[in-house]
């Protein structure tokens, strides 16, 4: 779950590339995010056709819920709006808590647009809360850590949620550990990223597309030609103004730090400037090459987001970051028919591990009960399902296939069960099978593990440099990340301008990050 450079803000901006994965759009990097990218930085990926509650999860036995004191918990957690028909849910939810751990939940949904400022208010304020869904990419999980806006969760997992702790890879927990601690649990969904292209179905038949061929971005072309010549008024290849560079750093041999820098796969501990890096160099040569032939959309570098395009219906290929089990089945709704050609094997990195979490609050006076709860979010199947979908019958039915049918008019479609908890738990929506999903956890449990898994950068002692660094990608990364203007000119002065903006000690100070890092590991 979840899963998107030149438009961003400096807080997105700071996750970015550590975000290369999150899929939040369907056809660009999620670097945003994002992985999507969000993204996705993510979208719900993953689904199980589980429907009934788990009996065996909750931690507590009827006699040892009795034995509990009631408590009042509070639940803060962004979605992409804020439902109509949040109290039935609310109700629901609380006769499965208030039976099996003797809570009540009050839930506190806040726009995702609204959310950071939102929870640096509550923070700041030091009012009480207990559970607070923190991201890389939306009230950033690193920089709360370090304010101490989180407790440690390592012994409330153990005594409360030791299944929940073994349902994931150990790389996963990994990369939720700030100075050898966990502060935030997982949202178990797609936690892979393999990049490469999307493209659809029909096209790829047409033009004898062999998928298997493509190894590099550059192996495409002669298709994106044929399309091009052969189909007026289709786009052979969409990009929206961040174009997809932080999306394919490893199919260059490259991960992100921060947004701006890259270690290269080779040499690990080595932190370049990532607008300095013959990959990019290649990256910009090439899409400048793919604009000038009219391959790539003509607004590419003023389109926000290139779901914008796509809806149009005459996209033909993207380059995505996410290509999960359930790509395919994921792009009915936005490309239709499609076919994926893989650049890269599948891989896990920090990023796109922690790209949605639960931690919990330092202000709570229950720790012991929220982490209860946690854990039968994650372990008991009809209560996550009621958090994804709602109150069966009214906000959702089971189709004959016995899969989600969402009533979008009764109040309650929130689209983002990866907000909530294992994805793994969810009932299967449409396009989604048993099968897809078992492939899912399998790519996940043997998906390459970045060395770099568990760093985190802290923008902290650079921020002022990173701020004036986002205004130089502002004004120069979209027209440059599309193609559209000829890097040989532009890019020189770009990397001048982010020199003169203090990129240079942005990346000093990653390196001297990633060495205490490396020592103290």
């Amino acid at each position: 779950m979840k899963k998107k450079l030149g438009k961003l803000s400096l807080a997105l901006l700071t996750t970015t590339i550590v975000l290369a994965g999150c899929g939040s759009n369907a056809g660009q990097n999620a670097n945003s995010t994002s992985n999507s990218s969000a993204s996705n930085s993510g979208s719900n990926n993953t689904a199980s056709s589980n429907s009934g509650s788990n009996n065996t999860a909750s931690s507590n036995s009827s006699a040892s819920t009795q034995a509990l004191q009631p408590v009042d918990l509070t639940w803060y957690f962004p979605l992409p709006a804020v439902p109509a028909d949040m109290q039935s849910v609310e109700d629901a939810v609380n006769k499965i808590t208030q039976a099996k751990i003797n809570a009540t939940i009050h839930m506190k949904p806040a726009a995702f647009g609204d959310y950071t400022q939102k929870m640096n208010v509550i923070v700041a304020s030091g009012e009480e809360s207990d559970i607070i869904w923190t991201s890389n990419w939306n009230f950033d999980y690193a920089q709360n850590v370090a304010k101490g806006a989180f407790i440690p969760l390592d012994d409330l997992l153990a005594k409360y949620a030791p299944d929940v702790q073994k349902s994931m890879p150990s790389f996963v927990w990994d990369a939720t550990k700030v100075g050898g601690k966990t502060y935030g649990l997982p949202d178990y969904q797609t936690v892979t990223n393999r990049e490469g292209f999307k493209i659809v179905k029909s096209f790829a038949d047409k033009y004898s597309l062999d998928t298997s061929k493509i190894k590099k971005i550059t192996d495409i072309e002669p298709f994106l030609a044929a399309v091009k010549k052969g189909e007026p008024g289709k786009i052979p290849f969409a990009l929206d103004q961040r174009g997809v560079f932080g999306g394919m750093l490893h199919t260059f041999g490259l991960e992100g730090i921060g947004g701006l820098g890259t270690v290269n796969f080779s040499d690990p501990s080595k932190v370049t400037d990532m607008y300095e890096t013959d990959a990019y160099k290649q990256y910009l040569n090439t899409m400048h090459d793919w604009y000038t032939k009219g391959y790539i959309n003509e607004d590419a570098a003023t389109v926000k987001n290139a779901n914008d395009v796509i809806k149009t219906g005459n996209v033909v290929s993207v380059f995505h970051n996410v290509l999960s089990a359930d790509a395919v089945a994921n792009a009915k709704a936005t490309l239709g028919d499609i076919v994926l050609a893989p650049t890269t094997d599948f891989f896990a990195s920090t990023g796109t591990i922690i790209t949605t979490m639960q931690a919990i609050s330092k202000t709570s006076k229950n720790p012991e009960r929220a982490m209860m709860f946690l854990n039968l979010v994650n372990t008991d199947k009809e209560l996550y399902n009621i958090l994804a979908y709602g109150v069966q019958g009214k906000h959702y039915t089971l189709g004959a296939d016995n899969t989600v049918q969402v009533n979008a008019d009764a109040g309650y479609a929130p689209n983002a069960a990866w907000v909530f908890g294992n994805t793994f738990n969810a009932l299967l929506t449409p396009g989604k099978t048993a099968d897809i999903v078992g492939q899912v956890e399998k790519d996940n449990e043997s998906a390459q593990a970045s060395p770099l898994m568990g760093f985190i950068f802290d923008v902290q002692p650079v921020s002022a440099e990173i701020a004036s660094v986002t205004a130089v990608v502002n004004q120069y990364g979209p027209p440059l990340n599309t193609g559209t203007v000829d890097p040989a000119k532009t890019l020189p002065e770009f990397i001048s301008q982010l020199k003169s903006a203090g990129i240079d000690k942005v990346i000093a100070e990653m390196q001297k990050q990633l060495d205490s890092w490396k020592a103290a590991k």
